[in-house]
């Protein structure tokens, strides 16, 4: 597989390669490493409308829109107040 370059902060670089050794990786194999575990925004996506459906067929459960976007209202405003925000 061929190696890509990326510009990035030389700190970050330096931050994450710090993290890397720690873990006792290269700080290529890390980020390989860190790829593999994180979903891109189609795969949350896809993965959040399975646990919708897996909910709705455990216990009928199926907000509207509406009743969606209160819950994450206030999911939202629980965890500002939870952070301190």
């Amino acid at each position: 597989m061929p190696d890509a370059n990326i510009r990035m902060p030389e700190e970050a670089k330096e931050r994450l390669a710090a993290i890397a050794a720690g873990e006792g990786l290269s700080l290529r194999a890390y980020l390989a490493r860190l790829a593999d575990t994180l979903l891109t925004p189609q795969e949350r996506a896809e993965q959040a409308e399975r646990a919708r459906a897996a909910l709705h067929q455990w216990t009928g459960y199926a907000p509207s829109p509406d009743e969606q976007r209160d819950v994450d209202e206030e999911l939202d405003r629980r965890l500002a107040r939870a952070a301190g925000r």
